[in-house]
């Protein structure tokens, strides 16, 4: 019973101290970060399955000490104090130990680079969405993708079939072929990811609309006017790509606008997205006819 009011007592000496507070946090981060890395980098092997065994045997120890058991207490510090069980670890597994140091050590590394990586990654996305859409235009092959921003769309997505699969031009192309299952609808797409496809979008009911839109551009506008999101169209008449924001159109956008909306979309580049009447009215390079 005394060492428990040792315990108790140490504890609350330690709380007393601010300093003493905040080197605990830091000591008992550091060592879950270790151990959840080291359970990490050895699940599936042996080494996974004994370091679970190690571990029952500190709580047991534990327990044992504050239930006052002291000849099992004093069995279970004899095997784990003494270092002899550490010893036999260290030759058991070795390669395992090498491994999890190993990429401990070029975490750093890989960190540092994955920033770089993603922007990359999306550059490419970029220019492989590009094409899939000037290749759907060319075959005049109707597509509606919505790119979610701040405000979720998951009341649209529930009207289509979930996907939740990696944003990709040849997975759109595939999605908007004719006669395939999901070809009539729209995609969703929410950062790099493919949410749901053939989903219902809201008509747009504004009077002002150019009567010669069809179906497909009037959700783009009415989608696009119900939430902070951005539509891009495909005509299946005309082949014409088009882009809705806030309720608005733009339409027959080139390949140089378009490549400009999808960086300003996965990229963040506010810049280059062609967003103001005063581009957006003239036709060609850069630009399109406002609606």
């Amino acid at each position: 019973m005394t060492e428990v009011q040792d315990i108790f007592r140490t504890i609350l000496n330690v709380f007393r101290q601010p300093s003493g507070i905040a080197s605990v946090i830091v000591d008992i981060l550091i060592i879950t970060f270790l151990v959840y890395k080291l359970l990490k980098y050895t699940k599936g092997t042996r080494a996974y399955e004994v370091m679970k065994g190690v571990g029952l045997l500190f709580v047991l120890s534990i327990i044992f000490r504050l239930l006052g058991l002291n000849t099992i207490t004093w069995v279970l510090d004899g095997i784990l104090s003494s270092g002899t069980i550490f010893v036999i670890l260290f030759i058991l597994f070795t390669p395992e130990l090498r491994r999890f140091l190993e990429r401990l050590g070029s975490t750093s590394k890989r960190f540092g680079r994955r920033i770089g990586e993603a922007d990359i990654e999306k550059e490419q996305l970029v220019l492989d969405l590009q094409r899939t859409v000037m290749r759907l235009s060319r075959r005049r092959i109707g597509a509606l993708i919505v790119f979610e921003q701040k405000t979720g769309l998951e009341d649209i997505a529930s009207t289509g079939t979930r996907l939740d699969a990696v944003l990709s031009g040849a997975l759109i192309e595939n999605i908007f072929e004719p006669k395939t299952p999901l070809h009539d609808g729209a995609v969703i797409v929410r950062d790099t990811t493919i949410t749901a496809a053939a989903c219902l979008l809201p008509l747009s009911d504004d009077p002002k609309v150019a009567r010669e839109l069809g179906t497909r551009h009037r959700a783009a506008i009415g989608c696009s006017a119900a939430s902070d999101c951005v539509v891009l169209v495909v005509s299946e008449e005309t082949g014409a790509i088009s882009v809705a924001k806030e309720g608005k159109l733009i339409r027959y956008l080139d390949e140089q606008a378009l490549s400009s909306v999808l960086e300003g979309l996965l990229l963040n580049r506010s810049g280059l997205f062609p967003w103001n009447r005063g581009r957006a009215e003239r036709k060609g390079k850069g630009g399109g006819k406002y609606e």
